[in-house]
């Protein structure tokens, strides 16, 4: 009788698809949150299949199962400690030599095995057959083939797991891989001592236990030199490390890598061959253009701005729908809810904090999609190898432009991916210039004041605002390899998978876990900061007015009382229309005074003459603050602000609201530069302050970004100023 839970691990190589499968496998399915003490994404999702409940648990892909990254340590962890009924190992049928050889570090584990034969249309497309019944014979793993872009072989692939986990299946069997006479004796005597230590013995299997203590790995070493019984396993270790150094005149972690790989060359050697149509294949036509040395970098320049115009010009049509709803729900509220403290609440600060928001979801899904569309079709792997010459001037190389890239979307995991970098100098250098990536979270902000200030021109402002992020990147980078980071970035080949079509279940899993997040945000972080900057800004109720504005406001309602009494139609409908303006006039000025001696006002009124120069008022000041937390809090706060400052006109968007406000161009770029440059938000610091294990690294990132923000803000305002000067020819 089958088990009724069965626990399965996916493993694989980055870009061997498995991605594609687990989406394929789980559907809507999933969880996605931290594996416990690191901050490396953990996905699960459950499936029931012939009456068998199953939980499969994402690993993060890896190369191999040596414990050098946060990643491979997670993997090997929940493989040797949580020991899953079944590890199905995601292959690349079209690249088997490279994905082969976590597959014999996993094999050497002998545990229970599924090769999940993926992309096998990609390899017959390139010519490449293989007799996929033979490999797995001579592997002793089952090999199930299949498609996961299309969903093809999950049924098969499930029934296989089903088998191995009941030991059912016939082809399963461990095999050794021999590492040749000589590594073969140290690993006996090795196996031998192993035997006097039980808690290891009995915890991993000791041949593995044997090879990776000849490999030098150092938690397993670590493990069993914690053990009572454990100094003399590590004195035959040095010892047949040492033999084996002097027989072979090379590191023994060479030599085990040589004979893995010479293990999988001669199980290909017997299974597959290349077609006669062997050619050159489709991702090698389209590179000829896409990573060309000339055509290269301007395509990847199109792209961006592509995906950027994209961003605001489809974008733009759900977003007026959502602003239209937004304005439906305060007219509502507007009319429903009685006079008071909980109207004022509900509109200006709930409706118009987190509303001014959540119309820019659209925005943020359609670059997300873009996002993925890169990842997916493996175009993004060719914008980091178009990168490695500029990154090279940073004293960095291709593969930290992947971070970088990343970015663009949130800078916290893109910061968590500078680990896979193999300096802790290239590492610290990609964190310093991360934060000028400019993150999803900023996009509202452009959206919101190019939409205003630079109708019809959009999409190049937003553009122009994300390449000079880029360009201070470069410019930093340059700067700190100087001054800081002196030498030169460790060589490393960037490996460019072939392109492939992405799934379009894929997509939509992409964009809604990044909607989610976004949506929980708003229910969240922007609503608590909206209704805390709401309270600062509605009291203290009572405050002094420069002039006695209530006796103003009730002489003129007496006298639009009186005018309506007025015989003369035409004469009545002027004199209240005039009344109606001043009593309109009265009634911002009450405002904007009642918020300057709010608390807010008091807050932005401290911080305004630092940023007077730059042509930011109080409110923009303060604005800036509540960014701090999460950079979405800054339009929110805007909406609070600028909306309670305009009592008395008939609108609750926050766009007409800021047409009126009196801020010009040249202050709404300016805005829109600080804020690109400035301080990320408190998770991003706290994320830099992890990865860098220093309070120093992280007080000098938020510093020098404050610093530049600043300068580059000024510099903007007062260029198009004296730009705008230029063309009306008034100097």
């Amino acid at each position: 009788m089958d088990k009724k839970e069965i626990v399965i691990a996916l493993a694989g190589n980055p870009n061997a698809g498995k991605t594609t499968l687990f989406n394929q496998l789980t559907g809507a399915h999933q969880k996605v949150g931290n594996w416990a003490g690191v901050t490396v994404e953990k996905k699960e999702g459950m499936l029931l299949h012939r009456g068998s409940k199953i939980r499969i648990v994402d690993l993060p892909g890896i190369y191999s199962l040596t414990a050098y990254s946060v990643e491979e340590v997670v993997s090997r962890n929940f493989i040797l400690d949580e020991q899953p009924d079944v590890v199905v190992d995601v292959l690349d049928a079209s690249n088997l030599e490279r994905n082969l050889y976590l597959a014999t570090q996993l094999i050497e584990l002998n545990i229970r095995l599924v090769f999940a034969m993926n992309m096998v249309d990609v390899a017959h497309a390139r010519g490449i057959i293989t007799d996929y019944d033979n490999l797995a014979r001579l592997l002793g793993v089952p090999i199930v083939k299949t498609i996961g872009t299309r969903g093809e072989g999950i049924k098969e692939l499930l029934d296989t797991v089903l088998e191995v986990s009941a030991d059912r299946d016939p082809i399963s069997r461990h095999v050794h891989i021999h590492y040749g006479q000589e590594i073969e004796e140290e690993i006996e005597k090795i196996r031998q001592r192993l035997k006097g230590v039980p808690d290891i013995a009995n915890r991993y299997y000791p041949r593995w236990t044997a090879v990776k203590l000849i490999e030098n790995d150092p938690l397993v070493k670590k493990a069993v030199a914690a053990s009572p019984e454990g100094e003399a396993v590590i004195k035959q270790t040095d010892i047949s490390r040492d033999h084996l150094q002097g027989i072979f005149e090379d590191d023994p972690e060479t030599l085990i890598a040589e004979a893995r790989y010479g293990f999988i060359s001669g199980a290909l050697k017997e299974t597959m061959r290349l077609s006669a149509v062997a050619k050159k294949t489709m991702s090698d036509h389209i590179d000829q253009v896409l990573t060309n040395r000339v055509f290269g970098f301007p395509v990847f320049i199109l792209f961006m701005y592509l995906l950027f115009q994209g961003t605001f010009t489809i974008g733009s049509y759900p977003v007026s729908w959502i602003q239209s709803a937004v304005d439906i729900a305060a007219h509502v509220s507007e009319r429903l809810l009685p006079d008071g403290m909980i109207k004022e609440l509900i509109i200006n600060g709930i409706i118009g904090g987190v509303g001014g928001v959540l119309v820019f979801l659209p925005n943020i899904v359609l670059l997300f999609l873009g996002i993925s569309l890169f990842e997916d079709t493996g175009y993004m792997a060719r914008a980091a190898f178009i990168m490695d010459r500029v990154m090279h001037t940073l004293g960095l190389h291709g593969k930290s432009f992947i971070p970088l890239l990343m970015g663009f979307g949130c800078n916290v995991p893109a910061i968590m991916a500078t680990r896979t970098l193999e300096t802790r100098r290239d590492r610290i250098l990609t964190i310093l210039i991360n934060p000028l990536m400019s993150c999803s979270a900023r996009l509202p902000v452009y959206v919101l004041l190019a939409s205003v200030f630079f109708p019809g021109r959009e999409g190049n402002i937003i553009f122009f605002v994300y390449i000079l992020g880029i360009v201070l990147a470069i410019l930093m980078g340059q700067l700190f390899k100087r001054l800081l980071f002196k030498g030169e970035a460790a060589p490393f080949v960037l490996e460019l998978p072939p392109y492939r079509l992405p799934t379009i279940k894929s997509l939509i899993i992409h964009m809604w876990d990044k909607a989610k997040v976004y949506l929980q945000k708003m229910g969240g972080v922007v609503l608590a900061f909206s209704i805390v900057i709401w309270f600062l800004g509605a009291f203290p109720r009572n405050v002094p007015y420069s002039q006695d504005y209530p006796t103003q406001k009730s002489s003129i309602e007496k006298d639009i009382a009186a005018a309506s009494q007025s015989n003369d139609p035409s004469k009545q409908m002027q004199l209240t229309g005039q009344l109606k303006e001043r009593l309109r006039t009265i009634e911002r000025k009450m405002a904007k005074e009642r918020m300057a001696h709010s608390y807010i006002g008091r807050i932005g009124k401290a911080i305004e003459p630092v940023l007077r120069p730059l042509g930011f008022d109080w409110r923009l000041g303060v604005s800036l603050l509540t960014g701090f937390v999460a950079k979405e809090v800054v339009v929110s706060t805007m909406g609070v602000l600028f909306q309670a400052d305009d009592q008395g006109e008939d609108t609750h968007d926050l766009k007409d609201v800021l047409r009126k406000s009196g801020l010009t161009p040249a202050t709404a770029l300016a805005f829109m530069v600080f804020v690109l440059i400035y301080t990320p938000c408190i998770v991003t610091i706290i994320t830099i302050w992890r990865e860098t294990g220093s309070v120093g690294w992280t007080v000098f990132t938020v510093s020098y970004l404050l610093i530049l923000a600043w300068i580059a803000a000024f510099l903007i305002k007062w260029s198009c100023l004296a730009m705008r000067c230029l063309a009306s020819g008034n100097f």
